[in-house]
Formats: structure tokens, sequence, C-alpha cells
């Protein structure tokens, strides 16, 4: 079954909303307000997110903006902020579709599947080359060549990162927030070490190094 998170600090929208979607076959998790959604998305990441965007504490665009670097769930803004310039703020921040209040379930329900589609479809397909590296992120197989890398998850969560952004530099900041969870950070060795152990893998064949260090930045995936 889909797992849909709600970021919803109305009771009453939000117990409407469970309803409906529990009746519609959806598990549904509800949070108050934005950081306790964030949590419940690193937790247990959900399949579509359902965001208001006035939420106490963390704003409901800031929220958005945490979940899109860290993943590629989708988001749906539900809000009564109509006015052409939160929509467009919205859609920049990462969502995927915006829904003003008042709104008939059967309008929310339709976008959500159509989001739901999208998503299944683009797994299905969604082939990662770089040379002669390849990941099939359906399946979370990793190739090098003839030669299936067998990778823990952290280390395919790193690898994936470098691979829908090759040829990028990637810093410490962005990779601690897309593979590690949105407020780690600090001065631990934990990337150096996650890194190493990627290398080692990839290269465990005699193949050339493909994971750059660019010091005092972060890394990229590039040949040497």
């Amino acid at each position: 079954m889909q797992r849909i998170l709600i970021i919803e600090d109305e009771t009453e929208i939000a117990g409407y909303l469970r309803r409906g979607l529990t009746l519609e076959g959806f598990i549904v998790e509800i949070a108050n307000d934005g950081n306790t959604g964030l949590a419940a998305a690193r937790e247990n990441p959900p399949d579509l997110v359902v965001l208001d965007l006035m939420l106490p504490g963390l704003d409901g665009l800031e929220v958005a903006r945490r979940l899109r670097a860290a993943s590629e769930v989708p988001i749906i803004i539900l809000t009564a902020r109509d006015a052409v310039p939160d929509r467009v703020a919205g859609l920049e921040s990462g969502a995927d579709d915006y829904l003003v209040k008042p709104f008939a379930f059967e309008e929310l329900l339709a976008r959500i599947r159509v989001q739901l589609r999208r998503r299944q479809s683009a797994q299905q397909s969604d082939v990662l080359r770089y040379n002669n590296l390849i990941i099939d992120t359906a399946a979370r197989e990793v190739r090098i060549g003839d030669r299936r890398v067998d990778l823990t998850a952290k280390e395919y969560e790193l690898l994936e990162q470098f691979m829908r952004h090759p040829q990028q530099v990637l810093t410490r900041e962005v990779i601690y927030d897309r593979v590690w969870g949105y407020d780690f950070g600090g001065e631990s060795n934990i990337i150096e070490v996650y890194v190493r152990y990627l290398r080692q893998k990839l290269e465990a064949g005699g193949e050339p190094r493909l994971i750059q260090t660019v010091r005092g930045v972060g890394y990229i995936l590039r040949e040497e």
C-alpha cells in the first residue's frame, strides 16, 4: 500500500483527509508542524506529501525545500494562499502541484494519483549511466560493465547522488542533507569513510577512479 504524509496544522482538515484517503486504500500519516513533518519523512519515507504552507514554526516553503533537497518525493501544496506569487513560490520551492483551499476531495485525489503514476513510471524506467557505471534505480542494482557491485543502503544512496549530478561538485553540506538527513552535520568524517568504501568497491576490478576529491569543497563524479 502507498503511504501519504499530510503536513497540516488544521486538525479538522487533516482528519478529513485521513478518513478520505484511508477509504481510498492509502496509509496516511499526519504531522501538525513543519519540523515534525520533516522528521516523519526522514524516519519513514512516504510515497507522496500533502503540504500546507502556513505551518507553525518551520513554514511550508522551507519544508518543501528541505524535502526536495533530500529526495524526489512528490509534493502537493494545499493552502489558502491563492495569489500568483504564492503559487510561483510554492512550485519553485520544489513542489510538484498546488491546490487552493477550499478544495474538492475528488480533485485532490485525482492529483495525488497523477503524481504517484508519474513517480512509478519514472522509477520503473530510471537507469542512470556514467561511462561503464550503471545504476538501475528500480532494482537498486549497480554494475560496472558486466560486474555487479554490492553496496549497503547508504553506499547506494551516496552513489546515486553522484550519478544524478555527474560532473558537478557536491559539497559536504549537500551530501549530508541528501544522504544522512536534513539536520545532520558537524565535523564527522562519515562522508570520507563512505567515499572510501565506494571507491574500494567500484575500483575492485582495476577500474579507473570516478569519484574525485575537490579539496576543501566536496566530491565530483568524473574521469581523472
